[in-house]
């Protein structure tokens, strides 16, 4: 196995990736599971990462860079928040070390919005950010599609500001807890973006500016009334939220000037490349997970953490 020259994780809520990246920011090898923040609390985060770590074969001194919610208040180190606005390299360079740990382990902080009338936080995707390689001058608005969708406008190679979408945690919220649990069913399905029925429900969201409450019901009497299945009724929920999300978004960051930057992956990624198509929107696609990974590695030189890296 080629020599690793650093170990980069991101830590989430309920995952956890990690991979060892070589000298050039190749990747080594890679793990994936459930071991995220609220279950590494339990478990203790140093324990959870020297497993995984242990399991790739890592050398007991390889250092670690880590981004996500392991450096949230309630995770391994709260590493202090980056107001915007800022450059992404002051953010990479604000990377918190952990004190006690075995080896030298930094963990990229979030960004603040200290806005009063909008304020918000990230963590994680400050580092896909960093990784997305965007042009250093000019304006670019990014969407990040999740549980917590946020879009982004970064100006000249720094974060101006940005908002949250939390999106996929009301679909989950809606299809388990609400009137629509009766017409979604137990275990919603899957949606695919060629589906009619997300395609119709996103072009209202995208008509009506983003109104989404007034037509939640509609998908209940759908059921009732026109025999709307529960398949579909997952399509016409998922197409309604992100449609809704779309067309809010475009009117606070006055997208349509320039391509949307999508960071994504998987199915998701497809849903929100069909549904930008729908709002009329250019998109310039950059992979989450090579992208978390490219920021990752930046951060690790950025802290002088790879041998010969730079330090700017």
């Amino acid at each position: 196995m080629t020599t690793p020259a650093i170990a980069a994780a991101d830590w989430g809520t309920t995952r956890l990736r990690l991979w060892l990246l070589d000298a050039q920011g190749n990747v080594v090898a890679e793990r994936r599971g459930d071991d995220g923040m609220t279950s590494a609390r339990e478990k203790g985060f140093s324990t959870v990462l020297e497993d995984h770590l242990a399991a790739l074969g890592a050398p007991d001194t390889l250092p670690v860079v880590i981004c996500g919610m392991a450096g949230a208040r309630q995770g391994w180190l709260e590493a202090p928040y980056v107001d915007v606005p800022a450059t992404l390299a002051e953010v990479l360079r604000g990377a918190a070390r952990v004190d006690d740990a075995r080896r030298d382990i930094r963990i990229v902080p979030g960004m603040a919005q200290r806005l009063a009338e909008a304020p918000d936080v990230m963590r994680g995707e400050e580092t896909q950010l960093a990784g997305a390689k965007l042009a250093g001058r000019g304006r670019h608005l990014v969407c990040m599609p999740g549980t917590h969708s946020k879009w982004v406008r970064v100006e000249d190679g720094g974060v101006a500001g940005f908002g949250t979408w939390p999106t996929g945690e009301l679909y989950s919220v809606l299809a388990a807890h609400s009137i629509l649990r009766h017409s979604l069913g137990d275990r919603p399905a899957s949606v695919a973006a060629d589906n009619l029925h997300f395609r119709r429900w996103c072009e209202t969201a995208l008509e009506n500016g983003g109104d989404v409450s007034s037509r939640l019901f509609s998908i209940r009497a759908a059921g009732l009334l026109q025999g709307l299945g529960p398949d579909d009724a997952a399509a016409c929920l998922s197409g309604l939220l992100i449609g809704g999300e779309i067309a809010s978004a475009r009117r606070r960051h006055e997208a349509g000037k320039e391509p949307i930057i999508l960071i994504t992956s998987g199915a998701l990624g497809v849903l929100y490349s069909a549904a930008l198509g729908l709002a009329g929107l250019e998109i310039q696609p950059v992979d989450a997970d090579e992208a978390v990974r490219a920021g990752l590695f930046e951060a690790a030189n950025h802290n002088g953490m790879i041998a010969g890296g730079t330090t700017a």
